[in-house]
């Protein structure tokens, strides 16, 4: 590792004052990806902006239109894997997403890592771009809203600025939705994902681990318009061409799991 200095800003508008003051700073929230890299020397940030205990990035809230039924819940990008998975308030209204949380990593894992700081890192075997691109979500940072749909660009890319913060994500609460995960068994990443929500005859099928980044699976988004249950997907088989391929799975075999995790998913649901 080399050396760097640290400093934890009290504010948002410091932190964001501080990562445009210097272009070679870092944010640190859970440091679950950033400090192993640092401690292999594949990483040399100047500066450690520490933005884990930040107030404007922690919590979650109910949202709802003109006092009607909550309609979205807005979670903190500092709120840790296990806060989401434990929140009681999510398990009532989107238990999909804290079961997703629940499973990513190991206890020490979800206990140090951050919503944001999965969203921002992007890996293409992490959970939550799953999540965010299944449930409609949108990106909250320090200068604009970014629809998930636009917001992962690729491998380990998103359309954040350098100099951009991500204080939140603000989730769609669907009418039915459900995640499964086929994990590698060393690290809990997911070998393949898939998260399927049901916003009232609009579905969303989104897949991730599969390929180079998280993607949506159109065509059985389609078949499940026209009927919600597993069986409408027997006919359907992803085509192996762009995913991933590597010692823990081929391209083929990725393909099959799309399938069954989203038939799993389905199931679940209908269950």
């Amino acid at each position: 590792m080399y050396a760097f200095d640290y400093t934890r800003p009290k504010a948002l508008n410091e932190a964001s004052a501080a990562l445009q003051a210097d272009g070679d700073a870092k944010l640190l929230a859970g440091g679950m990806t950033l400090l192993p890299t640092m401690k292999q020397r594949l990483a040399a940030p100047s500066t450690l902006i520490d933005i884990a205990q930040l107030a404007e990035l922690r919590g979650h809230s109910l949202e709802s239109e003109a006092g009607g039924p909550a309609t979205h819940i807005r979670i903190g990008a500092a709120m840790r894997h296990c806060e989401v998975a434990d929140s009681a308030e999510l398990r009532q209204h989107l238990p999909a997403l804290a079961d997703l949380a629940g499973g990513i990593g190991d206890p020490q894992v979800r206990a140090r890592g951050t919503l944001g700081g999965s969203v921002a890192n992007n890996d293409p075997a992490a959970d939550y771009p799953a999540g965010l691109l299944g449930l409609d979500a949108r990106v909250l940072t320090n200068q604009r809203e970014i629809g998930a749909d636009d917001f992962f660009v690729g491998m380990f890319s998103t359309a954040l600025a350098p100099d951009e913060i991500i204080t939140a994500v603000r989730f769609r609460i669907p009418r039915r939705a459900a995640y499964a995960k086929f994990a590698q068994a060393a690290s809990g990443y997911a070998l393949t994902g898939v998260l399927v929500a049901d916003f009232g005859g609009d579905i969303r099928v989104a897949v991730t681990g599969a390929g180079p980044g998280v993607f949506r699976w159109k065509a059985a988004e389609q078949a499940l318009a026209a009927r919600f249950e597993p069986a409408a997907l027997a006919s359907l088989n992803h085509p192996a061409d762009d995913l991933n391929s590597d010692l823990h799975a081929s391209a083929a075999y990725r393909a099959q799991l799309i399938k069954v995790m989203t038939q799993r998913a389905v199931r679940r649901i209908t269950a």
